[in-house]
């Protein structure tokens, strides 16, 4: 009888080191590839839901203009792209009147703002008032390390605001 109790023993003793030595089952996660795809989905949601103002159709029929590539409050590395928007009227080159249409050309003006005095008069033409008066619609902008506001502004064929005046909203940006 005693070596039956010890076989008993000896074999309870067995399945107990076995069972610790034992890896424990791991849960199964979530899938690496399926974790991405949600991860990416969400982002594209989120800046789709951003841009969705820029992108819609506009209810109002213009003339706007508005910046393509930038948001206010967007932090930027220098040199930058700054592209422009315009709806509702016809983007043309300095100088150039079309009959019956309404067009104009873009200047961005920096870090200033229209003086009421300059509202009343061609817009001016320096570092701060930059005229694009080829029709461009984009540019590269180099500025120093810090604030900066921007914001689009329509000028007619000798450079002068548009009556109403087309503007785009100032917006301000951070250069690192």
């Amino acid at each position: 009888m005693r070596l039956v109790n010890v076989i008993a023993v000896s074999v309870f003793a067995a399945g107990l080191l076995a069972a610790c030595n034992e890896k424990p089952a791991t849960p199964a996660g979530p899938d690496p590839a399926a974790l991405a795809k949600a991860t990416t989905d969400a982002v594209n949601a989120a800046l789709g839901a951003r841009d969705a103002d820029d992108t819609k159709i506009h209810s109002d029929p213009g003339p706007a203009v508005y910046f393509v590539n930038l948001r206010d409050g967007e932090t930027v590395t220098s040199p930058f792209r700054v592209v422009f928007g315009m709806y509702g009227m016809g983007v043309a080159p300095a100088g150039t009147e079309k009959e019956g249409a309404v067009t104009g050309h873009h200047h961005l003006l920096i870090d200033t703002e229209l003086s009421d005095e300059e509202m009343k008069s061609a817009i001016p033409n320096d570092a701060q008032h930059q005229h694009f008066g080829g029709g461009q619609t984009e540019t590269v902008l180099q500025l120093p390390a810090g604030t900066h506001t921007l914001q689009l502004v329509v000028g007619n064929k000798g450079h002068e605001q548009l009556k109403p005046p087309v503007m785009s909203k100032k917006i301000t940006i951070t250069v690192k």
